[in-house]
């Protein structure tokens, strides 16, 4: 009998505890969905079932109040003006490429009497190092700089990142052939003598290039010294022509092409009133990722409410382009040499759906913008399939359209280079990702230096030794 209630009580302990550790374990999960439910939904949190209701009220109010003042706090932190020094470097690394004419020993020009211009047609896309600069000229003559995102200081020292104030893309676009009589060409030489001057500054050997931004937007810009100036970050339209260890999204920023269609002012378009279904105009043999092009050409060139037809920008061809594509619902956005193209900005320019078939393609700060809200992405392979594409576009109607459509009236200043620059255009929006960049990198400069700084009690005379892997 004893040994009976001795299991007896054995069992019931084993119960009890077991009761007691489930109905523990309950209310220490409701209490713990109840603390997050009210941390993420404060005005949400239904306190009618508590008998202190009030004294939860009081404290819901209290950690309402502390969120909106850390939003708030956070808010300040990222606005919060990115300061740049750029570098004064000759005329015939910028300017003196457009043709401007300095005055006396003048680096730069006097532009509150005229702005040197930008050569048109196909250049343009790629003229986002002739806006950051003249933006960081007009940061010195602004009175008010609130709202600025990026602001230009002459002490290196006080400076987030600094600025080489090369353009690239337009020396690439009309100096890299060669002369009579030359052998080397002008992009080559210009390329060699950058390097040769930045790697001697103490700016970049006080970082080893980490926290310069260097501009290198067309795709076979800065071929010759990418490869030497690499632990810099590179401003650029996408990876495609980039190994990974020269250029990456960790690093790097990329921005977004100017458009060279025009852009849709005024626009009281509606679904019904754009009869082409689907748009594309442009080269259709491309290289590389390029040969889906010629692939859709075969599958849709015969839909009749699909214009699917080689274009470039030769006589009326801009003006067919922004015609056609102000009159359509979808935008084919396609990879091209290289993942990305300015045919992406032309769509947002006319309101056009883009439909983005480009598997490797990398889009302007997407890390604060959501292009799912705007934009049809197709995976090429999936694009390939016999009408799969029509399909899915066709499935797509007239309220969804109409959603898009105004979302991308929205977004569309974010894509949109000016001078003067205003508050988060394409301009702001190009300095404000790569204030982003900013802790990263000085992460980055201060890790590296650890172990290689030259303590005050120790011998000055020998020179630190840099770590291997610094550059």
């Amino acid at each position: 009998m004893a040994e009976r209630n001795v299991h007896s009580m054995g069992i019931f302990g084993k119960k009890s505890l077991l009761c007691l550790f489930i109905i523990t374990s309950i209310l220490f999960m409701g209490s713990w969905f109840f603390v997050l439910h009210s941390a993420y939904r404060p005005n949400l949190v239904d306190l009618s079932f508590s008998p202190n209701s009030k004294l939860l009220a009081i404290a819901e109010q209290t950690l309402t109040e502390n969120i909106e003042e850390g939003i708030g706090a956070d808010k300040h932190s990222c606005s919060k003006t990115l300061k740049v020094f750029m570098y004064d470097l000759p005329p015939q690394f910028h300017f003196g490429l457009l043709g401007w004419k300095p005055e006396g020993n003048s680096v730069w020009p006097d532009i509150r009497a005229k702005v040197p211009s930008y050569p048109g047609g196909l250049n343009v896309q790629h003229s986002v190092e002739y806006w950051l600069t003249l933006d960081l000229l007009a940061s010195e003559l602004a009175g008010d700089l609130s709202g600025r995102s990026a602001v230009r200081v002459r002490n290196s020292s006080e400076a987030d990142v600094v600025f080489v104030p090369f353009f690239s893309s337009i020396c690439m676009n009309r100096f890299s052939r060669l002369k009579r009589l030359q052998k080397v060409d002008a992009n080559v030489l210009l390329q060699e003598k950058l390097v040769t001057f930045l790697t001697a500054q103490e700016e970049w050997k006080r970082s080893m290039g980490k926290d310069h931004i260097i501009l290198a937007h067309h795709p076979n810009s800065l071929l010759d010294a990418r490869n030497k100036l690499w632990p810099a970050m590179f401003i650029l339209s996408d990876f495609g022509r980039y190994p990974p260890s020269i250029a990456n999204v960790e690093k790097d920023v990329i921005a977004p092409y100017k458009h060279i269609v025009g852009s849709y002012v005024n626009d009281t378009s509606e679904f019904d009133s754009r009869p082409i279904l689907l748009f594309f105009q442009g080269a259709i043999y491309r290289k590389d990722g390029g040969f889906v092009r010629q692939e859709l050409f075969y599958m849709l060139k015969n839909e009749k409410d699909v214009h699917f037809a080689f274009g470039n920008i030769q006589k009326e061809g801009i003006k067919q382009a922004t015609q056609g594509m102000h009159t359509s619902k979808f935008c084919l956005n396609i990879a091209g040499d290289t993942p990305s193209s300015n045919r992406l900005f032309d769509a947002i320019a006319s309101h056009c759906v883009p439909v983005i078939i480009s598997d490797e393609i990398e889009l302007p700060y997407e890390d604060v913008l959501d292009y799912s809200d705007f934009c049809v992405f197709v995976r090429t392979s999936d694009a390939l399939k016999e009408n799969f594409l029509l399909n899915m576009i066709r499935g797509i109607g007239k309220e969804e359209w109409t959603r898009m459509w105004s979302r991308i009236k929205e977004v569309e200043p974010l894509f949109e280079y000016r001078y003067p620059s205003r508050g988060n255009d394409a301009v702001q929006m190009v300095w404000q990702a790569i204030a982003r960049k900013v802790p990263a990198v000085k992460l980055k400069i201060h890790r590296n230096w650890r172990y290689y700084r030259t303590p005050v009690s120790l011998d000055h005379s020998a020179s630190p030794r840099l770590p291997s892997n610094f550059w």
